[in-house]
């Protein structure tokens, strides 16, 4: 029995065009479609039930409002924004350091591991009126709390990676004469990268939860501050265009941090 030709160099680079195409219509369209019939519903809801505005404004409501409050909102991220990367960066550089110490360290993670799980078991959120009693009502304080919160994550995501290093390619360093230097930088932590950018993209949304806990408390400005000040006028609406604001801010940092991967990955595939 012949066998059929192959098709053409074009046809293949169509066909897979059409497959990309389709895979990124269910990527993205789905997720629009699903969000456009939630919104749709609920506007039905609440002009069918009339719903009061201080209770559950309508989406059209509720983007009219962040239209007229869009300088406002855009000014109070920024210092949310600025917080919430500063403490994430702070927690990652902390997180894998002690991650690092505690790897190679038997002792110390024997002294330490435990009393960083006992942390993490407090209810962390009942501790930010401390942290404001300790360090004031300044930035110092919402950093240090959103820190706290946040590096957990990338410990015990980094000592797992560092973990997972086959033995084999160990044995082999050694064999080979490679330095600790070396095996951790080569073998070592390309392993654990995975396991650490998991951690990150955790330890992100921690970071901003942390902040906005702290801002409730304690700011003068920032989207927490602004959803306190909303909350005690009933300006529903204001609350749900800061909400939305700041899932598109947590989004952005989200996204950062996935393209952060990315090159990372690159960089080590090229090499």
């Amino acid at each position: 029995m012949p066998v059929p030709p192959a098709p053409p160099f074009r046809a293949r680079r169509a066909a897979r065009r059409r497959r990309q195409a389709l895979r990124l219509l269910e990527q993205v369209g789905l997720p629009i479609l699903v969000v456009a019939l939630g919104l749709l519903a609920w506007e039905a809801l609440v002009a069918h039930y009339r719903i009061a505005p201080s209770l559950l404004p309508a989406p059209s409501a509720i983007y009219e409002r962040l239209r007229e409050t869009w300088p406002t909102l855009l000014a109070q991220a920024v210092p949310t924004a600025a917080e919430t990367a500063g403490s994430f960066v702070l927690a990652t550089l902390a997180g894998v350091a002690l991650a690092i110490v505690l790897t190679y360290s038997r002792l110390l993670n024997s002294a330490l591991y435990p009393a960083v799980v006992f942390f993490q078991l407090i209810p962390k959120i009942a501790l930010a009126p401390l942290f404001i009693v300790w360090m004031g009502i300044g930035s110092n304080a919402r950093l240090t709390f959103a820190v706290f919160i946040a590096f957990f994550p990338i410990v015990v995501a980094t000592m797992a990676g560092l973990r997972s290093t086959p033995p084999d390619m160990l044995r082999l360093c050694r064999g080979l004469t490679a330095t600790s230097w070396q095996m951790f930088a080569y073998v070592r932590l390309p392993y654990a990268l995975p396991q650490i950018f998991s951690g990150m993209k955790i330890s992100v949304t921690f970071a901003m939860i942390g902040v906005i806990v702290a801002e409730f408390i304690s700011a003068q400005q920032g989207l927490g501050y602004l959803i306190v000040f909303a909350s005690s006028q009933a300006d529903t609406a204001l609350i749900l265009a800061a909400i939305l604001v700041l899932c598109g801010v947590g989004l952005a940092m989200y996204a950062l941090v996935v393209a952060a991967e990315r090159l990372v990955r690159r960089v080590y595939a090229a090499d």
